[in-house]
């Protein structure tokens, strides 16, 4: 088959419109996709270092997922931590609310001295309410002790130590009196009323002998190295015998003196009668009373517990269990800082920029952590439990301000590296386009001078034909 011939001109121009034509497809790919290297054959250098560059753009957005949700984690168990103090500041003002209540239940008692009478020792019995066992008064016993020698009105004649112990003295301890060799006997009476704080506990007794009289009906024991001196042997016991009732005054101070009813029942002298108040949450029961007359009988009365402290102790335990509740909700995506996990955050692709943020105890924060025990009526009854209850709360708040600082801090360290990559992918995506994008204006100046350039081609190449077209008129 022969080929087809054409002139010189022609074939010149043909090129011209061909190269034209290459030129403008190529612009045309470039302006549909913003690139002027779209493959290794545009720009081998360009292309790799681009996808380089891409590629690690890419890995580290990745990253930022993970860093975003590293910080929803954070800030869920910041929200809880802002809870749980909120929590601990309402226990506070629950605990500080039950110090400062004094609804004690009280009932009083008139004193029946006829049906106590003085032929047989009674009592006035407390059990129940905050009283361990049962502990008794005695309404009309006086211990009364008498030296079996005298002062003469001379001197003791011996330097020694007097050791005398009641339960209404001293809570129940010893109590001990120097004895000079020259202290008189009113000496040596002032010296044993004084230290025992009862006036006329020692007196007299009219024959220069030292007497010991307690009008609480409590057992005294003489004893020390100059017990012999005044009067006594090494050790003398007294001996309980009936004796007058004692005054409403009195059993008022055995009451408030007996170390065993100290802190749980109170008295005192309501217009003459015997107020008997009940500090605690449960019930007192009084023994020795007919209904408000205490006669030394077998009867029983009660006095209930304090009703505000009570409901407190069940306000206080409801809170404490919202404070492990909240602590348990406090998770993202699964993760739950506040129950002891782990969160690793890598902040390079590579892995070996990273950091692990765990709660500064290993179980996290709740209440075993805080060392927050529930309430007890025993604990809401005692002022002193509730001062010590009101401190373990105050650690605890200062636990989860620390546990918030360092969370606080942790965010702060991802927020910022959130950041730097955020800037580190656009300096990345940056270089990457400008190895590779195309500039559209220059494109579109491009493309209109192609399409001059074809039309002039195109028009160049008719009149490289009208030769050939002149040779064939010659055969018309």
């Amino acid at each position: 088959m022969s080929e087809i011939i054409l002139s010189p001109g022609v074939r010149s121009n043909l090129l011209a419109l061909q190269n034209t034509a290459s030129l403008m497809q190529r612009t045309q790919g470039r302006l549909a996709t913003g690139k002027k290297v779209n493959n290794a054959l545009d720009n081998p250098t360009n292309f790799f270092t681009a996808a380089a560059l891409d590629a690690r753009s890419g890995e580290l957005s990745a990253l930022l997922d993970q860093m975003s949700n590293g910080i929803n984690t954070i800030q869920a168990a910041n929200n809880g931590l802002t809870s749980i103090t909120t929590t601990i500041q309402t226990m506070q003002a629950t605990v500080t609310q039950a110090r400062q209540d004094s609804s004690w239940q009280g009932q009083s008692f008139s004193v029946n001295t006829a049906a106590i009478g003085t032929s047989a020792l009674q009592q006035l019995s407390f059990t129940g309410g905050a009283v361990t066992g049962t502990q008794t008064i005695y309404l009309n016993d006086t211990e009364t002790l008498d030296g079996a020698g005298g002062f003469g009105g001379g001197t003791s004649g011996t330097t020694g130590t007097l050791t005398i112990q009641a339960q209404d003295i001293n809570g129940g301890s010893p109590v001990n009196i120097a004895v000079n060799a020259t202290d008189t006997e009113a000496t040596v009476i002032a010296a044993i009323n004084n230290a025992v704080h009862i006036p006329n506990f020692a007196v007299d007794d009219g024959t220069g002998q030292i007497m010991l009289q307690d009008t609480g009906g409590e057992v005294i024991t003489v004893s020390g190295t100059a017990a012999a001196a005044v009067g006594y042997g090494a050790t003398t016991t007294s001996t309980a015998t009936a004796g007058p009732v004692q005054t409403v005054d009195n059993l008022v101070f055995l009451i408030n003196n007996n170390p065993n009813l100290a802190g749980f029942v109170r008295a005192s002298n309501n217009s003459g009668q015997l107020l008997i108040s009940n500090l605690s949450t449960g019930t007192l029961t009084v023994g020795g009373v007919s209904n408000t007359s205490i006669d030394g009988s077998t009867g029983t009365t009660t006095v209930g517990g304090n009703t505000v402290r009570t409901n407190l102790v069940a306000s206080f335990n409801q809170l404490r269990n919202q404070l492990d509740t909240i602590a348990n909700d406090s998770s993202f995506n699964g993760n739950n800082l506040l129950t002891g996990d782990q969160l690793k955050l890598v902040f390079n692709e590579t892995d070996t920029s990273s950091l692990t943020i765990q709660s500064t105890a290993p179980t996290g924060i709740n209440n075993a952590v805080l060392s927050i025990n529930p309430g007890t009526l025993t604990q809401f009854q005692d002022n002193a439990q509730l001062d010590t209850l009101l401190t373990v709360l105050h650690n605890a708040l200062i636990t989860v301000r620390n546990q918030a600082s360092s969370f606080g801090s942790n965010l702060s360290i991802v927020q910022n590296r959130q950041d730097f990559t955020n800037q580190l992918i656009s300096t990345l995506q940056g270089g990457s386009d400008a190895l590779t994008l195309a500039d559209s204006n220059t494109e579109g100046a491009n493309m209109l001078a192609l399409q001059t350039r074809q039309q002039l081609s195109t028009t160049a190449l008719s009149l490289a034909n009208q030769a050939n077209q002149a040779v064939l008129r010659l055969f018309q």
